[in-house]
């Protein structure tokens, strides 16, 4: 049975790789003056592994578009990109056979690197790749919007062709959508959630950089850094992440996320208890964060939104949000409007 992977949080820390300092180069900025913008030491990638929580994270992608005043820094990196400044995830990456196990691996291994969730959604016709940040941190669109273009780079590198993705969406289409048709052969669209789609002839075009030995090289490091990552996350942490995956198909049972925790309901509660917490809080919470998300940025309205929390009453998800926040799911939108 497949264990649900730990939920991100806002105090998670993510590795910053060497590969980045050879990228700010080529970008024709000095690390150092991004990451003093950024709050950050000046010499903080000289001082051997890096690791930065959510809210830094976030800063330094701030700090680099103020330090390039580049408006198409996104298509900038992209045209950057290259092998020797993927992160080891996205290099083992190269070594997959096709698009499709590629995006599989990238989804296993990229919290080792980002603060972000990725889900893949298969159907027989495309792909997708849909990315969940923490809730309670909203990303900068300049790093929303690279991380899209990110998955154009990396299939046209890997197969030597020129592979257009179907469909690509965000909360924050770029102002300037024109570079982005061009580059990418279709507009970024407004979506819920940023999201790439390819056909299923592109997602299963070779990768002519495939090379099994290397992936078998790279892959027992990245499951070890995965399994240190994922050693100190608590029982609600994993009660949280199941909920995540549960809510959106419609069910907020205690019993699911037990089978999916593979442990009996009576342990998964003595758990949370011992913890100083309940199913029934953690449940609470996490349709909380969700919901004040979606309420704001997705443009969803109170109805859908309830049925993506798992409710089967939206009159419950109005009391419930109502007692959460005291306001009303409306009241909460026209905030943002």
């Amino acid at each position: 049975m497949r264990r649900a992977g730990r939920s991100l949080t806002v105090t998670d820390t993510f590795a910053l790789e060497p590969a980045l300092q050879a990228l700010l180069t080529d970008l024709g900025v000095r690390p150092a003056h991004v990451l003093r913008r950024a709050g950050l030491p000046p010499d903080l990638l000289a001082r051997g592994p890096v690791r930065l929580a959510a809210a830094p994270y976030f800063s330094l992608w701030r700090a680099l578009e103020e330090e390039t005043g580049d408006p198409l820094l996104p298509l900038t990196i992209g045209r950057a990109l290259s092998p020797e400044v993927f992160d080891p995830p996205l290099f083992a990456a190269l070594c997959s056979p096709e698009l499709r196990t590629a995006a599989h691996r990238i989804a296993t291994h990229k919290r080792l690197v980002c603060p972000v969730k990725l889900r893949v959604d298969e159907a027989p016709d495309r792909i997708r790749v849909v990315y969940e940040w923490p809730a309670a941190l909203e990303p900068p669109p300049l790093l929303v919007a690279t991380e899209l273009v990110f998955w154009a780079v990396l299939a046209r590198t890997a197969t030597r062709h020129g592979v257009r993705p179907l469909r690509v969406a965000a909360p924050v289409p770029p102002k300037d959508a024109e570079p982005y048709r061009e580059f990418l052969g279709t507009a970024i669209e407004r979506g819920p959630l940023p999201s790439v789609t390819f056909s299923a002839t592109d997602a299963d075009r070779p990768f002519l950089t495939a090379d099994q030995r290397m992936w078998d090289f790279f892959e027992p490091e990245l499951r070890r850094r995965l399994s240190e990552l994922d050693a100190d996350a608590s029982t609600a942490e994993r009660v949280r992440a199941a909920l995540l995956e549960q809510l959106p198909a419609g069910s907020a049972a205690m019993e699911a996320t037990a089978r999916t925790l593979t442990v009996s309901t009576r342990t998964l509660q003595r758990r949370l208890k011992d913890e100083g917490t309940s199913f029934q809080a953690v449940l609470n919470a996490t349709r909380e964060a969700l919901a004040r998300h979606y309420l704001t940025h997705s443009g969803l309205s109170a109805r859908e939104v309830s049925f993506l929390l798992g409710y089967q009453d939206p009159n419950s998800f109005y009391r419930a949000f109502h007692a959460w926040t005291g306001r009303t799911p409306a009241e909460a939108t026209a905030e943002v409007v």
